[in-house]
């Protein structure tokens, strides 16, 4: 039976109700919908409708049915449910008669959605919070195993100046930890209980909200009826958080494909995470990395999607609301499916320091670090930068780098440049003289990699707090 058919005197089209039905993707919120019916039983309870009696086979019916489905796959094959709710609402009343009936006294299913989509993303904000966090001690990890090691940094694709690997590392690291935080504010806004909010205008029972949100661990109910079935920011804002995330999982692909090339050589594909050619049998191919690229544009569609569909929706709830919820699932599975692999990809990657050391060593990327011994001379910062570019020029012309050039090739250049420049532009104290917070001086990124183990571990704890 339909939970609305009584107003009705012909039935649907058969093609029209089976395409307007949802319970193929809603299946996923069982979990959330049983959770909630508890919850709303309890309050029934309270407010008189279902008897103590009643209470008991209600809970035990949709413990049963919570069984079933986590047992039994093949319990939710059901082609005649519409959603979730009707799913639900028909199993118990085959298992517990017309006491079933009485669970759907004072709410509806407007308010039923909202509350199981809180939950979910609630959760899903918990799952992927820790899988981030796994991903972030990987990169923690390896960059402490990476010690002295030196490679290059880039801008504009191009070699910029020297860096330490750990504190290339540590980059992802800050990345990572603001999206966990970012996850972290869009659980305390998903965070409230719709229950008790009816279709639209408020439950007409006696309904206990604040004893419902403290039940589901809500922080509080919903303060507006009419918002409360509509809105569907909490999701919106977790899928776009979820859309940075992958973005940024993205970048790290890119990358690391780019530093795994026989061109730069800097790290070794693991065969675990990679596949072969069907046609060149000496091709090893970075599937997992190029998939995270793919993957990311998934993410940002879904975030896209729900945004246009949301965007011209009147008060209160639509039926295009329906089409919200596949993108947030999608959105969900794809980066919990992502961020494991990626931990395990990271921890599998063996990295080629000598080929990094060697590439920092060379190109010209003790420039900077040659005009700051000019400027340490009491030269003028721009005329120092010009004078090196001078230097540089003469380095090319005479196929060297820029501790190659005799000292007096360097003082026809500038009077400045003293026997000492040697050892100040060699790599060990080009990297040491980026001696400021944020920098790659070796003592700065020790500092800065015990803080990020901190950061972490006081995340960690605030989520237990609040989970």
């Amino acid at each position: 039976m339909k939970m609305w058919s009584g107003r009705f005197r012909q039935t649907l089209d058969p093609a029209f109700e089976k395409w307007q039905r949802s319970f193929a993707f809603d299946c996923r919120l069982i979990e959330c919908e049983l959770e909630a019916s508890a919850a709303h039983a309890h309050a029934l309870r309270h407010a008189g409708v279902l008897s103590p009696d009643e209470l008991d086979r209600v809970l035990e019916g949709l413990g049963e049915i919570g069984k079933k489905a986590e047992q039994s796959p093949e319990f939710l094959d059901d082609g005649e449910a519409e959603d979730v709710h009707h799913f639900v609402e028909n199993k118990l009343v085959m298992l517990i008669g017309d006491a079933g009936l009485k669970l759907h006294s004072g709410r509806s299913r407007n308010e039923q959605i909202a509350a199981d989509l809180r939950l979910y993303v609630r959760a899903a904000c918990d799952e992927i919070r820790a899988a981030t966090s796994r991903l972030i001690s990987t990169f923690l990890d390896r960059a402490e195993q990476a010690g002295a090691a030196a490679m290059p940094a880039y801008t504009h694709m191009q070699r910029a100046e020297p860096v330490l690997v750990a504190h290339w590392l540590l980059a992802y690291v800050e990345m990572l930890l603001r999206d966990r935080e970012r996850l972290q504010d869009c659980r305390g806004r998903a965070n409230l209980c719709p229950l008790g909010s009816g279709a639209v205008t408020g439950s007409t029972l006696p309904l206990d909200r604040d004893w419902m949100a403290r039940e589901l661990g809500f922080e509080s109910p919903t303060a507006n009826s009419v918002d409360a079935t509509s809105d569907r920011d909490f999701a919106l804002e977790f899928v776009n958080a979820l859309s940075l995330l992958a973005l940024h999982l993205s970048r790290w692909a890119e990358e690391m494909l780019l530093f795994s090339t026989q061109e730069y050589g800097f790290l070794r594909l693991p065969e675990a995470y990679s596949t072969g050619s069907s046609a060149m049998p000496q091709k090893m191919n970075g599937d997992l990395l190029e998939l995270t690229r793919a993957k990311a544009g998934r993410v940002v569609g879904n975030a896209t999607a729900l945004m246009v569909t949301t965007k011209g929706l009147p008060f209160a709830y639509n039926k295009d609301l329906q089409e919200t919820q596949e993108p947030l699932f999608h959105a969900s599975e794809i980066v919990l499916s992502l961020l494991p692999l990626a931990a395990g990809w990271m921890e599998s990657v063996e990295f080629n320091f000598e080929r990094m050391q060697a590439a920092a060593g060379a190109g010209y990327m003790n420039a900077f670090a040659a005009a700051t011994y000019l400027a340490r001379k009491g030269v003028p910062f721009r005329i120092a930068h010009e004078q090196v570019g001078r230097a540089v020029r003469l380095a090319l012309d005479k196929h060297s780098e820029l501790e190659g050039l005799s000292l007096e090739d360097l003082r026809s250049i500038d009077s400045h440049f003293e026997e000492d420049f040697y050892r100040f532009v060699k790599l060990e104290n080009v990297l040491a003289i980026h001696d400021a917070p944020g920098g790659t001086a070796p003592a700065r990124v020790r500092e800065a990699l015990a803080a990020a183990r901190g950061r972490l571990g006081a995340v960690e704890e605030e989520s237990h707090a609040h989970a």
